[in-house]
């Protein structure tokens, strides 16, 4: 195998999803198996991180397999192993971790290990070469950071939630609306049958700040059903939902297109669970049209947690050298490299 076109087996479970992916040079995408637990969770409201764990364990070795039959690769033709390291959650990882250790010990592979977040934002690479300078906008369950990159796996975060993510909020705000979980897509559903009825506030923070604090519209919205409740009023979830959203939005949105000016960026790489979101991915794109700025959004297939987006931020330390040791661990509070 030449080293452009290196095959790497990536693992992915960081959360609720069992995945495994074969990719090829970082970004020709060779199978890519996702099995979701969301029905098992569904009756909870939330993901059980017991749970989470034991599913895993009894997928991980079919899912793995289904995806090196799919690809038609052997493990001959493995050029490395890579494997999701944090963060997330513990139990979750270390069934990942496990396996790709186990696997690439047997089979004398090299061992990566790799950030979640850099997962999401080289999904985009699967379709889409990078320019540098570029900026990436992460927007999931956890995170919401405005990451600047000027080359191949630098990080710089210029930006973060200071309380809760977007996704995090729309989760809270949906099961406030008695909305099914996963919240995050029924909320952005039913926004679309809506109208912004009620002005929720918009919290910018201190001026020149690329920081998102959602914790304020939160409280604001379950204030606002709290205090319909307590009156009898009627409350129209869809318009709590299109205001909710259209305040979640105007700040990322806003946020986003002023960093990009300010750092000089080519491109907009969006990255993230939350990225799935149809106003959302209207309003960058909308707002970009008259820049000189590429907006580049992955589909929705590589939008959520998957493998393949593991694989393709793998290529990159595969080449730089990058690799771990048989005693990589998995590690749930992970920083940006």
């Amino acid at each position: 195998m030449t080293e452009a076109n290196e095959m790497i087996l990536a693992i992915e479970t960081s959360c609720d999803e069992t995945a495994a992916a074969v990719v090829q040079g970082g970004t020709t995408l060779l199978s890519n198996v996702v099995a979701t637990q969301m029905d098992i969770h569904e009756k909870f409201g939330g993901v059980v991180p017991e749970v989470a764990s034991r599913h895993h364990i009894e997928q991980m070795t079919v899912v793995m397999e289904q995806a090196m039959t799919e690809a038609d690769v052997s493990f001959d033709d493995l050029d490395a192993v890579a494997v999701t390291q944090g963060p997330g959650l513990v139990g979750a990882l270390l069934v990942g971790v496990n396996a790709a250790r186990a696997i690439a010990f047997a089979h004398d592979l090299p061992l990566i290990g790799v950030h979640h977040i850099a997962g999401h934002i080289y999904a985009n690479r699967l379709e889409q070469p990078f320019e540098f300078p570029l900026l990436s906008l992460v927007v999931s369950g956890g995170h919401t950071e405005l990451i600047y990159m000027d080359g191949h796996g630098q990080y710089d975060v210029i930006g973060e939630t200071r309380d809760d993510a977007a996704g995090e909020a729309y989760d809270k705000v949906a099961k406030a609306l008695n909305l099914p979980y996963p919240g995050g897509p029924q909320i952005d559903q039913l926004a679309q049958t809506g109208e912004e009825t009620y002005q929720f506030p918009r919290s910018y923070l201190e001026e020149g700040s690329y920081d998102f604090s959602f914790s304020g519209l939160k409280t604001s919205v379950i204030n606002t059903l709290h205090h319909k409740r307590q009156k009898g009023e009627s409350i129209d979830k869809a318009n709590i939902a299109a205001s909710f959203q259209a305040s979640v939005i105007d700040v990322l949105v806003d946020k986003t297109f002023q960093a990009a000016q300010d750092y000089g960026v080519k491109q907009l790489i969006v990255a993230g669970g939350v990225s799935a979101n149809q106003t959302l991915r209207k309003r960058l794109r909308d707002r970009f049209a008259d820049s000189d700025i590429a907006v580049h959004i992955p589909p929705l297939y590589l939008c959520t947690d998957n493998a393949a987006m593991i694989g393709a931020a793998a290529s990159i330390q595969y080449h730089q050298g990058d690799v771990a040791d048989f005693d990589l661990n998995a590690n749930p509070g992970l920083m940006m490299p």
